[in-house]
Parts: C-alpha cells; structure tokens; sequence
C-alpha cells in the first residue's frame, strides 16, 4: 500500500497552482525507487534550465529560416532550447522500449535521456521555464506535445508546436492531422480542440494513466493498482479508475477490495449515458459482482 503521507504530498503538488512539474512527477517516482533524492534531480533541472538560459540568451534569428508569422526571435529561441536538449544533451524518444516504466519516472528520463512523449515535454517545459522561454504542453491524443504561443492580433500570431519525442521537431497543422490519423485511425475526426492547452493536473493524470497501462501490459498488478490509487487520488469522482482499481483488486485475490470497488462503480455510473461497448463493459462488472459476493460470503 502507499504510504499517506506520499499520497498528501503527490496530490498537494498535483493542487498546487506554481506551475512546477518536477515535485509531482519525482514522486510518481518515489513509489518505484523508495529512497530517491528527489532535490538531487530537481538540481539536474535547475542545472540544464540555467544552461539553456545562457544558450536562449544568446540566440539570434540571423541565418535562421523562420516560418511565415512566427516572431524570429521567438524561433530563435526555441532553435537553441532545441539544440541544446536534443543535439548537445541528447534527449531522445524510445521507440525500442516504449513500454517501459522507466520511461515514465524523471529520474530514469534525465538519467538515461530518454522517454515517451509526456516526460520528454516534461523535461522540456521545465528546462524551457527556467531559461525563461514561454511553452505550454498540449494534450493532443496519443501523443503529447509542447507549445510555444504566438501572439494574437499581430502578425507574429502562429504558435510553435514541438515534438519532444522526436528530438524537437516543429509541427504544422497539416502534420498534426496526419499524426491523429496514426494515433487514432483514418476514422479519426479532426478538430482544434484537440490542440487544447493541459495544466499541471491533465499533465500528472496523464502520465499516471501511461504508467497504469506500461504496468497492466507487464502483469504488475500491484504496481498498476497503486498508481490508480494515485489517479483517484487527485479525482475521486473518476468512475473508471474505481472500476479499474476493483479489477485490479480482484486480480491480486483481494476479493473484500474488489466487491467494495465494483459495487460503488456500479454506483456511481448508474444512470450515465453510455454506447453499447460500455454497457456490455457494465454487464461483465455486475457479473464479477454475483461471483465476488458469493466468495466473501464464503469467508465470514
């Protein structure tokens, strides 16, 4: 079980309106590496981000091929963040081992230089941060990316949207469409809502599901059920992550866990509208229920 005390402090820095990622994410960390020093890695950021300042300092659009209605020293900016992350320190997106877990601790990501998508932009954003340099993460499905916004009603008003998992590299709309259709099929329905800004509590949620999912795909049950405690943690109201918690309670024979989890999902999702898929999914739920009730019956 997680500690409470790592639970209070995971969900005050989830709350917190500082716009700091590290402390949340370090002790996303903490659970798989109990003895951490978290403050050694949050002086790796403060390291690389004061690099980075006295790179972005320097930077000049002079030679630099700027995209139309992006400020030029904007672009320049972010080309020597860029190259200064990806070329120099060689933070790079793990295709080979994507699934892994380790991709998903800081620590892990500022130690080996590589990760997924969200820890890449991640470490962007907070290196971005401390060299003064303006970007935002983006929740774009499948795959997270990071912004650097233009300013509207002027003629530098076109936003910078940058790939941290792919060394940096600058997307169009036109490229951004063509990576939903890969993520999310041909059926997939564009829209720029899907470009929508996420905060510190969308940016954690995200990276605890990631992590839930690298878990249950490695049959680590436990690992995966205390993440969702963490998911629950910061949103009790989230009937999916309640269902998945008694699943994943049922998964490990804790069977008194599982009935009190399902029973309260069943709950909680009655009356909300749901498609055949889920209905079916609420059908298989009410099934376990019957067995579950059947066994803790049996131990009393």
């Amino acid at each position: 079980m997680l500690a409470p005390g790592l639970v209070h402090r995971f969900v005050a820095a989830t709350r917190d309106p500082d716009p700091g990622l590290a402390e949340p994410a370090l002790l996303i960390a903490a659970i798989a590496y109990p003895t951490l020093d978290m403050a050694a890695y949050v002086a790796r950021l403060d390291a690389l981000g004061g690099e980075a300042a006295r790179r972005v300092a320097g930077a000049s659009p002079d030679g630099l091929d700027v995209p139309p209605h992006v400020d030029p020293l904007a672009f320049a900016r972010i080309t020597a963040l860029n190259e200064y992350l990806f070329v120099e320190e060689r933070f790079a997106g793990n295709d080979t081992e994507y699934d892994d877990p380790r991709n998903s601790f800081l620590n892990d990501v500022l130690d080996r230089r590589t990760g997924i998508p969200i820890t890449l932009a991640l470490v962007y954003i907070e290196v971005a941060r401390r060299a003064g340099v303006l970007v935002e993460g983006v929740n774009f499905p499948g795959h997270f990316l990071v912004r650097h916004r233009g300013t509207p009603g002027t003629r530098y008003s076109r936003d910078l949207l940058i790939d941290a998992h792919h060394r940096g590299a600058l997307l169009s709309e036109q490229m951004c469409r063509e990576l939903l259709a890969r993520q999310a099929g041909d059926g997939a329905v564009w829209d720029p809502h899907l470009l929508a800004r996420a905060g510190k509590p969308q940016i954690v949620a995200r990276m605890l599901l990631n992590l839930k999912r690298a878990y249950v795909r490695l049959y680590s049950f436990q690992q995966a059920r205390d993440i969702t405690e963490l998911l629950l943690a910061i949103d009790p109201s989230a009937v999916t992550e309640l269902r998945d918690r008694g699943l994943l309670a049922y998964h490990l024979s804790d069977f008194a866990s599982a009935l009190r989890d399902l029973e309260s999902y069943l709950q909680m999702s009655r009356g909300l509208e749901m498609d055949e898929e889920q209905r079916d999914e609420q059908a298989r739920i009410w099934e376990h229920v019957k067995t579950l009730r059947k066994r803790v019956a049996s131990f009393n």
